[in-house]
Formats: C-alpha cells, sequence, structure tokens
C-alpha cells in the first residue's frame, strides 16, 4: 500500500511536464528591475493559475508609492487556497508561500536566450530560472498536489507572487503585510534544495555623488576633478573589506560583513574635466550588526576620504536598508518537517544555515511570522549562474524542491 507520501510524489511525476511547462511561461515574460515594470507578468502569471483554477487577488501600490520608489509598475499576487469545509481556513494554520519575480537586467556573455526558457542538458535556462520563478512553479504544483491527492480539511496556503524583492520588498510583502492583507502563521519563501535557511544577512545600498567643476581638459586646473575625489573615497571604502574579514558571524554559512560597488557613472565627455561622479554601494552586515551603527560607519569613512581631497563636495543617498533574518522560536516546525522530507526525497541529511544573501522573509519576521526559506535550486548560488549570464536550473531539483513542499504542506496543515 503506497503511503500519502507516495502519491504525492506520483501526481508530480505525472504533472512535471506541465510545471516546466508553466516554468518556461514565466521565463518567457522580461521582469527587469531596473526599470521595474512588472504587472504585465503577474497578469500572465494570474492567467495561467487560472487554468488551474486558481483565482489570483491583484494587489498594486498607488502611482505616487511607485514614482516615490523608482519602479514603473507592480502588482502582487496572492492566491488564497482555504480547506475546512466553510471555506474560511479555520482549524488550523496558515501557511504562506512567497517567491518573487522580479529580476536583475541579463547582462551580457550569455549563450542562451535570457527570456527563452530554453531546456538543454536537463537543465532550463532564463534569468529568474532558478532565482525565483522557479519556485513559482514549486509552490503552485505543490499545492495543486496537496489538493489532488491529500484533500487537506483544515487551515490554508496562499501563494504570494510578489515583484521588487531587487529593490528591498518594501512595496511587495512588506506592503502586502502593512495593507493587512494578509497574515499567515508560518511561512516559506523561494530558496534552495539543498538546505533549510533560517538567518541571512541585512542590507545597506547607498548612492554616492561627487561634485567637482567641469573644465576643458587643456586647462585641467580650472576646474575640479570629481573622478578623483571619487577615487579617494572608493579606496578608502575597499579598504574597509580587510577590517571587515575580522569580523565574524556566529551563524553557520555567514562569514563576515563586506561592501561593493556595483555601479559608476559620470563626466561628459573624453576632453572634459569630470564635474559629477556617482557610485552605488552595497554594504552586507551580517546578523549580529547593528545596522544604525554600519551606516554610520560608512558616512563617517566617506567624510573622511572627501577631506583629503579639496574643494569637492559629497552628497550621500540611502537607497535600501534591509535588516537581517533571524531565526523566530516558531519555525521549529517548518525546519523540522522540511528536513525530513528533503532528506527522504533527496537521501542526505539537510542543513539548517545562515546565508549571505538578504531576502523578503525578513518582513515576514518584522510582522512576528516565523519563516525560512527553502525551494528549487542548487547547493550554492555559483551553480546556479544566479544574476550572471545562463542562470539555469537543474529540472531534478525543480521536481524534488516540489515534492520536498507538497509533503511538507501536508504534515504543517496538520499540526
Amino acid at each position: 500500500m503506497t503511503t500519502i507520501y507516495q502519491q504525492l510524489d506520483a501526481w508530480i511525476d505525472t504533472h512535471f511536464d506541465e510545471e516546466i511547462k508553466f516554468l518556461q511561461a514565466l521565463i518567457q515574460v522580461p521582469t527587469d528591475t531596473p526599470p521595474g515594470n512588472n504587472a504585465p507578468h503577474a497578469e500572465r502569471t494570474a492567467a495561467l493559475l487560472e487554468d488551474y483554477g486558481f483565482q489570483a487577488e491583484k494587489h498594486s501600490p498607488s502611482a505616487a508609492e511607485l514614482a516615490e520608489y523608482g519602479m514603473q509598475s507592480i502588482t502582487n499576487l496572492i492566491v488564497r487556497r482555504k480547506y475546512d469545509a466553510a471555506g474560511e481556513g479555520g482549524g488550523g494554520k496558515t501557511i504562506a508561500l512567497n517567491a518573487h519575480g522580479d529580476v536583475v537586467p541579463p547582462g551580457e556573455g550569455w549563450t542562451k536566450n535570457p527570456y527563452g526558457g530554453e531546456i538543454d542538458n536537463g537543465f532550463v535556462y532564463g534569468r529568474a530560472a532558478a532565482v525565483s520563478k522557479s519556485d513559482f512553479a514549486s509552490f503552485t504544483f505543490a499545492t495543486r498536489a496537496l489538493e489532488a491527492v491529500a484533500k487537506p480539511t483544515a487551515g490554508s496556503v496562499e501563494l504570494h507572487f510578489t515583484y521588487d524583492e531587487e529593490f528591498g520588498g518594501e512595496l511587495g510583502p512588506g506592503w502586502l503585510l502593512k495593507k493587512g492583507l494578509t497574515r499567515p502563521d508560518l511561512m516559506i519563501a523561494a530558496g534552495f534544495s539543498y538546505q533549510v535557511i533560517t538567518a541571512h544577512n541585512g542590507c545597506l545600498q547607498m548612492e554616492v555623488t561627487v561634485h567637482g567643476k567641469m573644465a576643458h581638459a587643456a586647462i585641467p586646473h580650472t576646474g575640479v576633478d570629481a573622478l578623483q575625489g571619487a577615487v579617494k573615497i572608493l579606496n578608502a571604502l575597499y579598504a574597509q573589506n580587510t577590517t571587515y574579514k575580522q569580523i565574524t558571524s556566529k551563524v553557520e554559512g555567514i562569514s563576515h560583513p563586506y561592501l561593493n560597488v556595483g555601479r559608476i557613472e559620470g563626466g561628459t565627455n573624453t576632453n572634459v574635466v569630470p564635474g559629477k561622479v556617482s557610485f552605488k554601494l552595497d554594504r552586507r552586515m551580517i546578523p549580529e550588526e547593528n545596522p544604525a551603527e554600519v551606516e554610520a560607519s560608512i558616512r563617517q569613512v566617506i567624510a573622511d576620504a572627501a577631506a583629503t581631497y579639496p574643494d569637492i563636495t559629497v552628497d550621500i543617498k540611502r537607497l535600501l536598508l534591509a535588516h537581517s533574518m533571524q531565526p523566530l522560536p516558531g519555525n521549529k516546525p517548518l525546519v523540522k518537517t522540511l528536513q525530513k522530507h528533503a532528506q527522504a526525497v533527496l537521501g542526505e541529511a539537510i542543513p539548517a544555515m545562515g546565508t549571505p544573501l538578504y531576502t523578503d522573509v525578513r518582513l515576514y519576521g518584522a510582522h512576528g511570522i516565523p519563516g525560512v526559506i527553502y525551494g528549487a535550486g542548487p547547493r550554492t548560488v555559483l551553480e546556479s549562474h544566479a544574476k550572471r549570464a545562463d542562470e539555469r536550473l537543474a529540472l531534478e531539483d525543480l521536481r524534488r524542491a516540489t515534492k520536498v513542499i507538497a509533503r511538507s504542506l501536508h504534515d504543517l496543515l496538520a499540526l
């Protein structure tokens, strides 16, 4: 006699080709952020979900909120599946499954079409194939398997498909929670298959603009070179990485803080002394750090370096302050259940650990909702090519993660 878990697995195997096509359709609608015109993808997702009998609520921030945020459009989706006889989700827990559809632009170096969803040698390729349109698929098909096979009679599952993780999540999960549109008991966010993530880094992003004075390159002494001033500041900031290596985290999977400058622009022409140079920095904070102290330290480093190059002025704008994710006591059922079924499906012990990434889970945690990160993907971000050319996902990792999530939902709804 087959167990309920084997029946769930069998349903997923039977419908796996359909799941792959669902993921390919999601990859084929671009969601580059910036510019962040992501409402069309939400509309496509909602239409695909409707084919399965899932009605997606559409929740959009105001035009003013979007303009202030720097994005063009967002439509966040909530699918509510309530399993008691009254259709109110009573008598059990509400479990949210959150994945984000927005992605960084493809960049250069692709050998596959970044929006093709091409299958090659057991992998599906495309921007967001691994992070995290894959978990639109794993979460949707795990829920479908649960309903087709286990037929739960209490509690509810909510699918939260949101579109601004790359900008910090404040108009995605943060906005949904602030507006009171959802209040789950537990949540699982998009992740990878070979670990259950219970903690993650925080992130501070800032834009630094150095102002000088333009001049003809033939008479540079009549200007103030903003680029040379920026170089002074950049050297001082990068020197901090040596110091950061001495600050270590006690969370497994997280090492030390670090700083990266990911974008620089400025100047007007080759024969002009640049009058303005801007750059954007990303400072990852380990869970033990105080974000306010980190920001104050960065600002002081910039001020001290700027003071060594006369006549420049500097503007600093905070773009993002994402707090770290700390484990909440109520996450133990999530961790144990996912570990149990991941070990059964994958055939190896699955650790609970931290990650140097930052995610939307922190926003649920800030509202007292215990959460973990688990989903479809390889052992490391590097293997997935996330945020690099030829992002990809092993189809077997998608299949296995869907099974783990379906099995875990069955157990968690019974608690």
